[in-house]
């Protein structure tokens, strides 16, 4: 084979072998195009799942919920009934909802403290549920060293 054959399909093997196999550090990206942010993950979650629930508000003094809003849990791919790990639940509140939070016209749960922020963009507040962890189920570790890296990103 002539070597002006032979470098195009080795440029062609190159590309192929990337498509295929990608890099270790290359994360994975989940999108929320409804809240638009992004929440960077590590390969090791491939295969990840995504679990929606509500949180609710609760006026001092009452059981009843004032407010609600999205609850979006990202789910290791190793996650099963059997063997429960950590999720990444992240809190999704309105401006208003969030401003009425800090001036305690509700709270979350039995918690004296209130979710934490992570990020937020021109609507929504994005936080982290006070004592996301508090049974330290297998994967807590994990969950928060990727937490430390701020990856979640608005847009």
């Amino acid at each position: 084979m002539t070597s002006k054959l032979l470098f195009p399909l080795l440029i062609l093997a190159l590309i192929a072998f990337v498509l295929t196999f990608p890099a270790k550090n290359t994360p994975l990206i989940y999108r929320s195009a409804q809240y638009r942010f992004t929440f960077s993950l590590p390969q090791s979650w491939k295969g990840y799942t995504v679990v929606t629930d509500t949180w609710q508000g609760l006026a001092g003094g009452s059981d009843a919920a004032t407010t609600t809003g999205p609850l979006i849990s990202i789910r290791h791919p190793k996650w099963s009934k059997e063997d429960p790990r950590q999720d990444i639940p992240i809190m999704v509140f309105t401006l208003s909802q969030w401003n009425a939070l800090q001036k305690e016209e509700f709270h979350i749960g039995a918690a004296p403290i209130p979710p934490s922020e992570l990020a937020r963009n021109a609507t929504y507040v994005f936080a982290l549920p006070a004592r996301y962890n508090y049974a330290f189920p297998p994967g807590y570790e994990e969950v928060e060293t990727l937490l430390r890296d701020k990856p979640l990103r608005t847009f």
